[in-house]
């Protein structure tokens, strides 16, 4: 569960298990709309690492770069998120090839992909 007690500020506090995120509204910090583009390219990040231990690799200087893509006119409607993963030379075709087939099947994606199955409710 996650949960949080409002206290007036700029900032919240969301709490899971023992783990806090703090998002604020006044750009001190990321907001939870930047918490999500975070999350997806953590994703991206995770799968590419995971994808690497299977092929006994190291995944030191890959890095990674996304960028959300909104329509005119709506800021708050994302349209693409386009991810860019760069890799050192030592890295074979076929292993960038796996490497990015697994970020393709990053579970916060898929879950956003999938989002019109999720109900979501707010009661009182």
């Amino acid at each position: 569960m996650y949960s949080l007690e409002l206290n007036g500020g700029e900032q919240i506090s969301v709490g899971h298990r023992n783990h806090v995120s703090t998002y604020a509204m006044d750009g001190s910090l990321p907001n939870p709309l930047e918490a999500f583009y975070a999350a997806l390219a953590g994703c991206a990040g995770v799968y590419a690492h995971k994808a690497c231990k299977k092929l006994d690799l190291d995944s030191n200087g890959i890095t990674i770069s996304c960028r959300p893509v909104a329509p005119p006119g709506n800021p708050l409607a994302l349209k693409r998120f386009k991810t860019t993963v760069s890799f050192p030379e030592r890295f074979s075709e076929d292993q960038r090839t796996v490497i990015l087939q697994s970020i393709a099947h990053c579970a916060v994606k898929e879950i956003v992909q999938a989002g019109s199955l999720i109900e979501f409710e707010v009661v009182g």
